[in-house]
């Protein structure tokens, strides 16, 4: 990011290589469909160079990167709300693979699956089950679960305590237990349909 600070054109290329594919990753979880995660990613990047004077090495740059993405993610979820268009999209988590999002299951049974599912069902209630949960505690998750932040990383990258971290993210386990556990354990598909995705 230091040479990218400096103009160099070849940096910036392979910090999109290197971040892309993270970045829609995320923000695919964050607005539930990949076509617009992909605009929002290269609007993240965008804005990486337009602020590239501003730059200083502080916090690892992955955590400066996440705070970007987070602000962009939160306002397409702002601006949907304010003309309201719910499409929820199963498709592959990207470069990542669908690992994350078993072990967000796993997790929220506290045990392996009581009965055998289809993977592809599974990921997909998963998928479906961190859509119901706020903006907050659905990126918390995601920073969490898919970037391996720890709590202080995530609280810099949202702009909240680590306190407020732990807590968002107990608090999220546990939403995720209770839509998830019925659905593992006796095979009770949760009904998102009639759920709306809370704001706060």
């Amino acid at each position: 990011m230091l040479e990218v600070r400096d103009d160099n054109a070849a940096a910036f290329e392979e910090l999109m290589v290197r971040y892309q594919g993270r970045v829609v990753t995320v923000l695919t979880h964050v607005v539930g469909n990949r076509d617009q995660a992909e605009d929002l990613a290269q609007d993240v990047f965008l804005r990486v160079y337009r602020a590239r004077k501003r730059y200083v090495p502080g916090a690892k740059f992955s955590t400066w990167l996440y705070t970007i993405v987070n602000n962009v993610g939160l306002n397409a979820l702002r601006s949907r709300a304010r003309r309201p268009e719910v499409t929820l999209e199963g498709r592959e988590s990207g470069p990542m693979g669908i690992r994350p999002l078993e072990a967000m299951a796993q997790a929220a049974s506290g045990q392996m699956p009581a009965r055998v599912v289809d993977k592809s069902e599974a990921r997909d209630i998963v998928r479906l089950a961190v859509q119901t949960l706020n903006e907050r505690q659905r990126m918390a998750v995601l920073l969490s679960k898919f970037e391996e932040m720890s709590y202080a990383e995530i609280a810099e990258t949202m702009g909240l305590s680590t306190q407020a971290i732990k807590s968002l993210l107990s608090r999220a386990r546990s939403n995720l237990r209770e839509v998830l556990e019925p659905y593992f354990d006796q095979g009770q598909r949760p009904d998102f349909d009639d759920e709306e995705t809370p704001t706060e």
